[in-house]
């Protein structure tokens, strides 16, 4: 580990990150345009529904399966040889992915591209915690967080772009330039500042944690088809946590454990990683219910209804460095107590004067989320990871990644379910349903919103009173 005297951001430290950056963006960007692309690829590889859902949940089952084991394999590989795999895999599954005659091909290219980013996202946040310097630690975590927090806002308008013009392909060939510059880059730029470890892999550890978080992700999706209530999705949720619960277990018996769950011991880490959970889960909820209710209820075109996100990303995308520079000088209380501030009054706009107005009002309530996110999100990160000893840091990096992604999911997965459970109900009227819908929907995102404000107030409390003690 560097000491603080050695860390700088100098060319080979920003090459590094914008090359991990440019991969970790790529693939959240297609994870979320390929939305776009479903109608159009049912026709195209003549599959319903369900099947070709799984363009976006294999490709997360992957994600989630990876990222916990980031952790490890930074203790057991150098760095440069964990992005050459990544980009190695990326790239291949890109161009599967285009070139893909069958849809089995595009979802073998999709699998492809969680492995990348699954190594990726985490490598870019472990160059940021080994080698920024600490008093510029929140700026630089600010600035890899707009990878996660603005790549979904441009996912949609982007695809909906693409497709409208030039067909769903030209999604994955406008990637290929890029991605070949970030391999060169990155092989060029990325450095070793720690010693690796001969650390041993535990298959019985993987399988438990990888399997938990399938559980939890096939849960979340049955749950926006079936209920939440139903047998199937208890099962899978409730399978889920107890094999989660039989990881924990195993990793505190072990002396090899994949990711060191003692982390959750720390109160305040283990709210702050419990705040972006909430916080993803509502900024998923939201890049559903916005587009579909604008398209479905004001007859707004996909590429308008993607577009609605973008003011707010290019605002967020501005102020997430500031926000973590804020935390740099003046602390963490402020930020953080701003930005969840800022998302729960978005969504009590959203459920008190957004409905039954013009589109436009939908792209001026959105904006205050990524201030949110600018100002909450990358700052809870970097100040979570304050409460680790630097021998732990990347496992909390790896808990932070893995539950974000997964927070994503159930907030997609619950707004679906609610707008469902609306419009079946309201068979007759689809805009109607849609309405009540995404009223409950709101609802819902309020009450998730409240949450994460406690954990927040909690977080500031006790870094209020351990100031005080120090």
């Amino acid at each position: 580990m560097l000491a603080n005297e050695e860390r700088r951001i100098d060319i080979r430290f920003i090459a590094s990150m914008l090359a991990c950056g440019i991969m970790s963006f790529s693939g959240v960007v297609v994870e979320t345009a390929m939305n776009i692309t479903f109608p159009v690829l049912m026709s195209e590889f003549g599959v319903d529904t369900a099947t070709v859902q799984w363009v976006t949940t294999g490709y997360l089952l992957m994600l989630t399966a990876i990222m916990p084991l980031s952790s490890y394999l930074k203790r057991r590989f150098k760095m440069k040889v964990l992005f050459a795999v990544a980009i190695t895999f990326f790239l291949a599954g890109t161009i599967l992915c285009a070139l893909a005659p069958a849809f089995a091909f595009l979802i073998i290219g999709r699998l492809f591209q969680g492995v990348g980013t699954g190594v990726a996202l985490p490598l870019m946040f472990n160059i940021v915690i080994e080698q920024a310097p600490l008093d510029k630690m929140g700026l630089m975590m600010g600035v890899a967080t707009l990878i996660t927090a603005t790549a979904p806002a441009v996912g949609p308008s982007v695809g909906g772009l693409i497709v409208t013009c030039w067909g769903w392909r030209m999604i994955f060939v406008v990637l290929l330039p890029f991605l070949i510059a970030s391999a060169f880059t990155g092989i060029a730029s990325i450095r070793q500042v720690s010693a690796t470890q001969k650390a041993k892999f535990s298959v019985l550890q993987f399988v438990l944690i990888a399997a938990g978080f399938s559980c939890l992700v096939f849960g979340a999706n049955a749950a926006a088809e079936s209920g939440w209530l139903s047998a199937r999705v208890l099962l899978l949720l409730l399978g889920g946590v107890a094999l989660l619960v039989l990881f924990g277990v195993a990793s505190l018996r072990s002396n090899n454990p994949l990711i060191r769950v003692s982390i959750f011991r720390k109160v305040p880490f283990t709210l702050s990683v419990l705040y972006v959970v909430l916080l993803s889960s509502i900024v998923l909820g939201l890049g559903y219910l916005i587009p579909y209710y604008a398209q479905t209820v004001c007859s707004s075109s996909a590429l308008v209804a993607g577009c609605l996100l973008l003011p707010g990303c290019i605002i967020g995308a501005i102020l997430a460095p500031l926000g973590g520079r804020i935390l740099d000088v003046f602390g963490a209380r402020g930020p953080l107590t701003f930005g969840a501030i800022c998302q729960f009054v978005a969504i009590l706009l959203f459920m008190g004067l957004a409905l039954g107005n013009a589109v436009w009002v939908f792209a001026a309530v959105y904006v205050l989320i990524p201030i949110a996110q600018g100002f909450s999100m990358a700052n809870s990160i970097t100040n979570g990871l304050r409460f680790l000893p630097e021998e732990l840091k990347a496992d909390g990096n790896a808990a932070f990644n893995t539950l974000q992604q997964l927070g994503g999911a159930l907030g997609t997965a619950i707004v679906t379910s609610i707008v469902g459970s609306a419009q079946a109900g309201v068979l007759q009227d689809l805009v109607a349903g849609t309405i009540i819908g995404t009223q409950e929907g709101f609802f819902a995102l309020l009450a998730i919103s409240g949450i994460a404000m406690v954990c927040l107030l909690v977080v500031c409390l006790l870094m209020k009173r351990n100031s005080k003690k120090a």
